[in-house]
């Protein structure tokens, strides 16, 4: 799932799960442009391990990955993001 924001393309990847005793503990990684703000980072970190304190995952077994990715590293439709998303989110 992804979703275009003013500030960039955030796309949330597959939540993984692994197995720490009997209990599955969720690791969550985030593919962002490079250059994304780090309090916009802080505030994905902060508020994805709320999602999870609300159904009952103790906060700290919520990991988050937070992957910079250049725009030209980033294709949709055939073309670079940093081609087709011109102007719009951080710079490379």
């Amino acid at each position: 799932m992804s979703k275009l924001f003013i500030f960039g393309k955030i796309e949330y990847n597959t939540v993984l799960f692994y197995k720490v005793g009997s209990e599955k503990m969720p690791m969550v990684q985030v593919n962002v442009w490079k250059g994304f703000e780090q309090e916009k980072i802080d505030y994905l970190i902060k508020n994805i391990t709320k999602v999870f304190v609300e159904v009952d995952v103790p906060a700290q077994a919520v990991e988050i990955l937070i992957n910079e990715v250049p725009k030209s590293h980033w294709g949709v439709g055939g073309e670079s993001c940093s081609v087709k998303f011109k102007g719009i989110g951080p710079e490379e």
